[in-house]
């Protein structure tokens, strides 16, 4: 078992199998004293328990080399580590390599021992309450790749002594209380940068000049390089009181007659200004006196969820003056649908706006009878009439219980409208993205691992069985019933807009190639379902900046992550306070990075990222994650296509 296992997950696995066969039998005694003098000195909630019968190299957040001799890295981010970190304890780790003790309420200053551990490369302290000056020790750790003390409450100033880590490619100390002059920093390997957020003044050195201006911001008195230009500042001293020369009176005359002309000249150019204005409104008014008055616009099908952005809904009374044009283009519905409402109970109905998107804004439109929907109103559409109809046909025959149906459009010169189901649970990006502060629930494994493989049964039925191409896959388009079995909505729509399609939409989940051609394609969706697996492991939106390095994307950001072997940082925090998922957690990672390989040729079907999904074996058999019964891998005829590998492929991250 060992053996394939390692086979499915290749290297990201490595710092997960803690118990597997194949090591020598030894013991990092030394080590393992220093981890429990650390845990039993330091309060924390219940999410570390190390069992001293047994192995540390077997801990929980504890990787050791292979001979199992000491302790290689410790990962213990969100376990709700509390206080000052105690001295001579993770100081005596002399081989440590990886440290991240993240997204805690560590408190006090770091300790000097810290020094002691002198091959350590990436150290991870961000997110929690530490205090005092830069840390003195951090200075003589002359082997750091990366250290973050972003998001704590360090002050004083940063010390020129920085330049001792010569090894550093990146450095963040954004959102600290950091002051005084930022010291020239060599930025030989430095690739990523920031110190936003503090109170630095003076101007950024010519070393540090070449990262954006984000890495700088919210520092009020810095400047230089990217920010504004420093523009120097020397006081001149008082003058000296001086006494007015005594003037000869005919002096004083020719003076005030200077006075005067200016004052006159002045005088008249306000005058010619004002003169012209008065012109200038005058013609204005009598413009539009004599302008023939246009026609009253023709009231459509959008008056009532127009209306909603105003807070308000459109009466009976509105509907009377309809042109012959909206009773012309009726609200067509499918057959087999479920509504019996018309054209004027729409207009009627009460709306607000549930969000404004890349292609249109929908709305929560409530009828009188007590029927709810939603409402695209869609924008910049080119098609013709014919050529909406036509597509329209095509979503409307999709019937799937990952696919929110489309039960109705209206198309009209000046409003195209498409009516779905309203689905009470919301967005997957409202509940994975939405407040995280006290009394949130945070979306558990088992509910993502239901999202994942609901959403992707949906896109691959859109694929195999409609043969339609998503176009805009993201986290606010996965609808959630209450059982959070996924929905996949806005499917189908790209051909409306025409090769005009702006560039930014789907920002953050768009395929490569998509960038240059503005054309989707199935493989571009499998991309953008890519983007979204590693949202739900990382708990990262893929558009937000806080991802170290401004434009980069989330599979990137990933990719890097993995290349230097701190893969545990990779998941978001909430996911840690559950047991025995870190198998689990490995194997969607992969296959999300294998859907978001840059090459489209190169990426899984979506029938194989369902199969794969399935594949990973999950131990409870009543979970609901089981093969449906409506299999998405089946097409439009019956037939099951050729099955490729049921086995994740190994997935290596792009130098």
């Amino acid at each position: 078992m060992s053996v394939r296992f390692r086979c499915v997950v290749g290297f990201l696995a490595t710092f997960l199998l803690l118990g597997c066969g194949g090591r020598v039998n030894s013991e990092p005694t030394q080590d393992k004293q220093a981890l429990l003098a650390f845990i039993n000195q330091t309060p924390h909630a219940n999410r570390v328990q190390w069992n001293n019968s047994v192995s540390a190299c077997s801990w929980v957040g504890v990787r050791c080399d292979g001979n199992q001799s000491y302790v290689q890295s410790l990962h213990l981010p969100g376990v709700g580590l509390v206080g000052p970190i105690p001295p001579n304890t993770l100081g005596r780790l002399s081989q440590l390599r990886v440290l991240s003790l993240r997204s805690n309420k560590l408190t006090g200053s770091v300790p000097p021992d810290f020094a002691n551990m002198t091959v350590l490369r990436n150290l991870y302290l961000q997110d929690n309450e530490l205090s005092g000056a830069f840390p003195p020790a951090l200075t003589l750790l002359a082997r750091l790749n990366r250290l973050d003390l972003s998001s704590n409450n360090f002050t004083g100033s940063i010390p020129f002594a920085v330049n001792n880590l010569t090894q550093l490619t990146g450095l963040f100390l954004q959102n600290n209380e950091f002051s005084g002059a930022l010291p020239s920093i060599s930025s030989g390997k430095l690739q990523s940068f920031n110190v936003s957020n503090n109170k630095l003044n003076g101007s950024i050195p010519a070393s540090l000049a070449k990262f954006p201006s984000s890495a700088f911001t919210g520092n009020l008195d810095l400047c230089g390089g990217p920010l504004r230009s420093c523009n120097p500042f020397f006081p001149s001293p008082a003058p000296a009181p001086v006494t007015p020369p005594i003037v000869p009176a005919h002096k004083k005359s020719k003076k005030l007659s200077t006075a005067a002309i200016i004052a006159i000249v002045v005088g008249s150019i306000l005058g010619f200004c004002l003169l012209l204005l008065i012109l200038l409104l005058c013609l204005r008014k009598h413009r539009r006196q004599h302008s023939p008055k246009s026609p009253k616009p023709p009231v459509t099908a959008a008056r009532s969820v127009a209306v909603a952005e105003a807070g308000t809904s459109s009466s009976k009374d509105d509907i009377t003056g309809a042109s012959t044009e909206a009773e012309r283009n009726k609200l067509v519905f499918f057959n087999g649908g479920i509504y019996s409402f018309d054209l004027e109970d729409l207009l009627r109905a009460s709306a607000e706006v549930l969000g404004k998107g890349s292609v249109g804004t929908s709305y929560k439109a409530v009828l009188e009878e007590g029927t709810t929907v939603v409402v695209k109103r869609l924008k910049d559409v080119v098609v013709t009439k014919k050529e909406f109809d036509m597509q329209m046909e095509v979503l409307g025959k999709i019937k799937h219980e990952n696919v929110v149906p489309l039960r109705a459009f209206y198309f009209s010169k000046d409003e195209k409208l498409l009516v779905y189901d309203y689905m009470t649970a919301g967005s997957l990006s409202v509940l994975l993205h939405g407040s995280r502060g006290s009394g949130r629930t945070p979306l558990d494994w088992d509910n993502r691992m239901r999202i994942a493989l609901s959403a992707a049964r949906g896109l691959a039925h859109l694929h195999v069985a409609g043969k339609v191409v998503h176009g805009n896959i993201k986290s606010s388009n996965i609808l959630l019933r209450p059982d959070h079995d996924a929905t996949v909505s806005d499917f189908g729509l790209n051909p409306l807009f025409g090769t005009s399609t702006p560039p930014n939409r789907v920002a953050g989940y768009r395929a490569p190639e998509v960038v240059e051609t503005r054309k989707v394609t199935f493989k571009s969706d499998v991309y953008s379902f890519g983007v979204l697996l590693l949202e739900l492991l990382t708990g990262k939106a893929p558009n937000q900046a806080s991802l170290g390095e401004e434009g980069i994307d989330l599979p990137r950001w990933v990719q890097s992550v993995v290349r230097e072997e701190w893969t545990a940082e990779v998941f978001d925090v909430e996911l840690m306070r559950y047991q025995n998922i870190e198998e689990e957690m490995v194997q969607l990672l992969q296959i999300a990075m294998a859907c978001v390989s840059t090459v489209p040729d190169q990426r899984p079907g979506m029938q194989e990222v369902v199969r794969m999904i399935e594949d990973m074996n999950r131990a409870e058999t009543d979970d609901g994650l089981r093969q449906s019964s409506d299999d998405p891998s089946k097409g439009s005829d019956g037939h099951t296509p050729p099955q490729g590998s049921r086995t994740p492929p190994s997935v290596t991250p792009t130098p």
